[in-house]
């Protein structure tokens, strides 16, 4: 069945868990910008964790179901209505024909991640639904949704146990690190890039202990940054090297560029930090006016971070399934 975009909203696509494996082509990862909030919610209706679902940018979205469906989202703080109802984030509610889902203004963060039961069937482009909105291929026509698009939805088997048999909204719920990592006082963790020492000892102090204001020029490609001047005590010329959603580089300007899902492959700023991956929920959730800091952490703490969250990860997917969440 075929799910009707009645308003599109600000920004609204379909993404995956990215496209994988194809970036010594020159192919970015695109993707959910937050992994982890697509992959809970997709456990949550009962999906696949790699199925495509939604990623909004601010408000708008009015979605129109033609069947009966379950959903699910998570991200920013956001005003989620079925109907009347509202949804609250990290919960699967049952939706059926003719009903209504839209989304208000957050009141934090700027981004969510709606999953719906079957996942979006989008065509498959190198090994992933995702929409790379820069090269204008995958997802829907390789470009955001618009006022009127419909969307082909796979079929699902309804499961009682992802929404109670009498209530509309599930009580079990995602964590909380999941369901809405946005922050009014954001703190990134990072560990030192490769250029760390091509810096200032006065420019990485700056970097640890100013805040960052988030400029408006951010898109899904990048968190551009404006703070503190960072500066080079090393001005020889780089060659270009890999870099990946988390990398921080610094252009000649001083001002930091915190790259995210839609980042080129490869870059010839030299690469202050890089931000760790169960942070990265955070970083997607800045908006123009947020302030930033940065705070390092050793490598083996970045491990030990990512191993703990899949393992939590790891325990709600075994709880849904014996149904004592």
């Amino acid at each position: 069945m075929n799910m009707f975009v009645a308003r599109a909203g600000f920004l609204t696509s379909v993404q995956d868990l990215g496209r994988i494996g194809f970036r010594e082509f020159g192919v970015s990862l695109s993707g959910a910008l937050d992994l982890f909030a697509l992959r809970a919610a997709n456990l949550l209706v009962g999906n696949d964790e790699h199925a495509a679902g939604l990623e909004i940018t601010f408000a708008g979205l009015r979605l129109h179901f033609q069947d009966e469906r379950i959903v699910a989202w998570c991200g920013g703080e956001f005003d989620v209505r079925v109907g009347p109802v509202a949804l609250p984030a990290g919960h699967a509610c049952l939706v059926s024909a003719g009903d209504e889902l839209k989304f208000g203004p957050p009141k934090i963060g700027c981004r969510s991640w709606l999953a719906i039961s079957g996942g979006i069937d989008v065509p498959i482009v190198l090994s992933s639904r995702s929409t790379d909105l820069r090269a204008s291929f995958g997802g829907f026509n390789g470009r955001a949704l618009r006022d009127g698009d419909e969307l082909l939805l796979d079929e699902f088997r309804r499961s009682s146990r992802l929404v109670g048999t009498t209530e509309r909204i599930s009580l079990r719920t995602a964590p909380h690190d999941w369901v809405s990592p946005a922050r009014r006082e954001p703190l990134l963790r990072f560990g030192r890039g490769v250029d760390w020492n091509r810096f200032s000892v006065s420019s990485v102090q700056h970097f640890t202990s100013e805040l960052f204001a988030v400029s408006p020029d951010s898109d899904r490609m990048g968190v551009r940054l404006d703070g503190p001047e960072l500066k080079r005590v090393d001005e020889s010329d780089l060659i270009s090297e890999a870099v990946a959603p988390g990398t921080i580089q610094v252009p000649p300007s001083g001002k930091p560029i915190l790259l995210l899902g839609d980042c080129q492959t490869i870059g010839g700023y030299p690469k202050i930090a890089h931000v760790i991956t169960v942070d990265l929920g955070i970083a997607a959730q800045l908006r123009a006016g947020d302030r930033v800091r940065f705070s390092e952490v050793s490598l083996a703490d970045a491990h030990r971070l990512l191993l703990e969250r899949e393992r939590e990860l790891e325990r709600f997917r075994i709880g849904l399934s014996l149904q004592v969440l």
